[in-house]
């Protein structure tokens, strides 16, 4: 069910991978996409079964994804948005990915304002900043020593670009030109988003592994629209009842 989970204090968070769940071949298991051709019903229960193992009883918040930069404060329906941000415990905070960079945050400090969010960051989102927009909402709720985890993405090695386009993203955030392992023009995200995220003083933990290399990961790129959706979830643990 995970490609990573761990636990920070009181704050839990988690990358799944793609076992574990109900979904058919080609979706097949733990899709938890939004939309899409995979059954509905089984997407539902794929998201019952991750939250009930993850933190049950948590009231999820997710968000329906646009590649844009707006940051909402989680609560309330659904919203278009690609990062959300909260200071209230017992919150899943869910960012769906399937090669863009799913980011997890937190405030790590000690009786600190217990803010965390969820980003999440394809090409567009980087180059619009959407990172440095969820680190600086989570500064206005009160959050001052940041920590980020950058989760499963495609790599530098493997995200092919056309060379006007590598550069043109490049031109705003250096770290991101690469070259595929073949020897084309290429982008990583992720270095564009973690570089973005330590000139915020934000300590960042890549725990990222390459969506398209990966056989226990979606990936668009590899799979087109029989690709599924992993997730990052993240929450605040309330005081034990």
């Amino acid at each position: 069910m995970y490609s990573h989970r761990s636990s920070t204090g009181p704050v839990d968070l988690a990358f799944t991978d793609r076992y574990d769940g109900v979904s058919a071949v080609p979706f097949d298991s733990l899709n938890l996409a939004l939309v899409g051709d995979d059954d509905p019903e089984a997407r539902r229960r794929n998201t019952e079964l991750l939250l009930a193992d993850f933190a049950p009883g948590a009231e999820l918040c997710d968000m329906e994804q646009v590649h844009g930069r707006r940051v909402a404060r989680a609560g309330g329906p659904r919203t278009q948005c690609d990062a959300l941000v909260t200071d209230r415990p017992d919150v899943v905070l869910m960012v769906r990915a399937a090669d863009c960079v799913p980011v997890l945050l937190a405030d790590l400090e000690d009786g600190g304002s217990g803010v965390i969010g969820a980003a999440h960051a394809g090409r567009q989102g980087l180059a619009d900043g959407v990172v440095v927009a969820c680190v600086e909402e989570m500064r206005l709720l009160g959050a001052r020593s940041i920590g980020a985890w950058v989760g499963p993405h495609i790599c530098g090695r493997c995200y092919e670009v056309p060379a006007t386009l590598r550069d043109e993203v490049a031109a705003m955030e250096p770290s991101t030109a690469s070259t595929t392992s073949w020897g084309t023009p290429a982008l990583d995200i992720g270095a564009g988003v973690v570089a973005q995220l330590e000139r915020l003083g934000v300590l960042v933990d890549d725990v990222s592994r390459c969506t398209l290399e990966s056989p226990d990961l979606y990936s668009y790129r590899r799979d087109g629209a029989g690709s599924g959706r992993l997730a990052g979830v993240i929450r605040r643990r309330g005081p034990a009842r």
